[in-house]
């Protein structure tokens, strides 16, 4: 009955360790889309502070990846010293874990602010190619399917639109729906609705939040691993120990 009973907590472990380590692949991929995210629109944000939370999370990943094999390797083995390791290393996980989840929601609460400079770039538009700010907004537009920082009217308020005859919008404006576009200000409906500041933001708020719940999803797993570690060395049997020199 013993027998059986700890073979089914060594699955519970094996199960939730090989969880452990998806869970870290999860996580790692997020931190690589915000770095992405962040190297092609790196021109809108005012500090390079919203890249720690994706740093952390791929450092998390690495240890999160390490400890679930490293709970693979410790099932099958009854030493103490392992297992005292392996929770030792969850409370790493842990703490770098809450770390990320903190910074991580300090800046979803403040990505206004973080985005600020996103309607400077969209002032020095020159729409010139070789333009770094020009280029950048274009490359937003189309990405993003959006137009302007608000919505297209913002492109009337522009020293650009004046001197381009007060007409047109540029084409990354236009709705793929459209073929025919061509940016006229006259035909709205064929712009994408809806400004570039707040794509960018709902773009970084999702990665943010899935780090967050990242998190909740790490923790649940760990409290699983340490009351299944803590059955397996309560069952373990201790050897007894005596004063050499005596019977």
């Amino acid at each position: 009955m013993c027998g059986e009973r700890r073979n089914t907590v060594r699955t519970i472990l094996q199960l939730t360790c090989h969880l452990l380590w998806v869970v870290g692949l999860a996580v790692g991929l997020s931190g690589v889309y915000l770095l992405m995210k962040y190297r092609q629109n790196s021109l809108f944000f005012s500090q390079p502070y919203i890249t720690l939370p994706g740093i952390l999370a791929l450092c998390s990943a690495a240890l999160l990846i390490f400890t679930g094999r490293f709970g693979l390797c410790i099932n099958f083995r009854n030493s103490p010293c392992l297992q005292g390791l392996f929770i030792y290393l969850l409370v790493m996980v842990f703490c770098l874990e809450s770390t990320t989840s903190v910074l991580a929601y300090y800046h979803s609460i403040k990505i206004d602010s973080d985005t600020a400079p996103l309607r400077e770039v969209f002032q020095k538009y020159t729409g010139n190619s070789q333009d770094l700010n020009s280029r950048a907004f274009d490359a937003t537009q189309d990405e993003f399917q959006c137009c302007g920082v608000s919505n297209y009217t913002d492109w009337m308020k522009t020293s650009w639109f004046n001197q381009t005859g007060g007409t047109l919008v540029p084409h990354t404006c236009c709705n793929t729906s459209f073929p025919s576009c061509n940016g006229t200000v006259n035909q709205p409906w064929q712009l994408y609705p809806q400004g570039c500041q707040v794509k960018l933001e709902m773009a970084f708020q999702f990665v943010l939040s899935f780090i967050i719940w990242g998190f909740v999803v790490v923790f649940l797993i760990e409290v699983l691993l340490l009351l299944t570690v803590a059955q397996l060395m309560k069952q373990q049997q201790f050897v007894g120990f005596h004063v050499l020199g005596k019977t």
